[in-house]
């Protein structure tokens, strides 16, 4: 059907008024499961998805009348995004949509880890008075390692401005990027001078399993340690190992290799993980707040009106 859009997760109204307003129909089915999308996916247009299965080259064969696919988020892993344009589709992200929602969450995470928040309200609420046990560390002076400045490494960047530290930021994929928030250095510079790291990449076939037991090794100093990206890019044993060894001296994970219960539960590393304090979990929500639930929607719509009816 020409011009007609199958929405299979929860989505902002947003996106369905500017898209209905563009000269789109919609069918908005968020409940609707891999093996129903399959059946009917050659009668539509555009694929509006999130992170609900894998649109996978399989899939994407049974799409005979698809031309192009918003993913509702900024990570675009759970497309075959190569087999995709191979076919001529477009394809669509919103990173604009939620990265102020990530550089908020790891500014969160950085100062509780380093001001031990989490652990001393739990030791209040049990009767505990300890003040040395939990002193904490300031941020001001410190070196800021960023990996990957694309739109959440930058508005990470930004948040860190008003803290008094030297940012400095490794991009594989750009040059010449540095701006009033980070200077851009190699990856030898960010290993030898930082005290936080935070990763802020994709995940691709090179950065899977990117940080592990040889990738802290190399760090100069102990770090904080921050992953915002995705699960997979962290080996969540050597993250526990460099703990142990004092190569990293707290860790903001929102993401993990294995996320969701029962799965997450059965990993050989969680109940170290669990027990761990210093380590700090979010349950993949850093890009996930009531604002950009709604500016996500509108920045994929704007860019749905960019590429205009066919």
């Amino acid at each position: 059907m020409k011009n007609h859009i199958l929405i299979v997760d929860d989505l902002h109204p947003a996106f369905m008024e500017q898209a209905r307003a563009l000269g789109y129909t919609i069918d908005y089915r968020p409940d609707m499961k891999l093996e129903g999308a399959a059946e009917i996916i050659n009668n539509y247009d555009g694929l509006v998805i999130r992170s609900k299965f894998q649109v996978d080259k399989a899939f994407l064969d049974l799409a005979t009348n698809l031309r192009f696919i918003c993913r509702a988020g900024a990570g675009m892993d759970n497309i075959d995004e190569d087999y995709a344009i191979s076919k001529g589709l477009i394809l669509i992200n919103a990173p604009e949509g939620n990265r102020d929602a990530v550089g908020e969450h790891a500014m969160g995470m950085l100062l509780s880890l380093m001001n031990n928040f989490n652990r001393a309200d739990a030791e209040v609420r049990d009767g505990k008075w300890l003040r040395e046990e939990n002193r904490g560390y300031e941020l001001k002076g410190r070196t800021v390692g960023i990996i990957g400045y694309g739109n959440m490494g930058q508005a990470f960047a930004k948040r860190l401005s008003g803290f008094d530290v030297e940012v400095i930021a490794f991009d594989k994929y750009k040059t010449g990027f540095s701006d009033r928030y980070a200077r851009e250095v190699s990856m030898e510079q960010i290993v030898k001078h930082s005290d936080v790291l935070s990763l802020h990449v994709p995940l691709t076939r090179e950065t899977n399993g990117m940080v592990d037991d040889e990738y802290f090794f190399h760090f100069r100093k102990p770090i904080f340690f921050l992953n915002l990206a995705r699960g997979k890019v962290v080996k969540t044993q050597a993250v526990l190992n460099a703990i142990k060894q004092g190569k990293v001296l707290g860790a903001g994970l929102d993401v993990l290799e294995v996320e969701k219960f029962p799965a997450l539960a059965e990993q050989p590393w969680f109940d170290e993980l669990r027990a761990n304090g210093k380590l700090l979990l979010s349950p993949h929500v850093g890009g996930w707040t009531f604002e950009s639930y709604r500016k996500i929607s509108e920045v994929m719509a704007q860019k749905l009106g960019e590429i205009g009816l066919a």
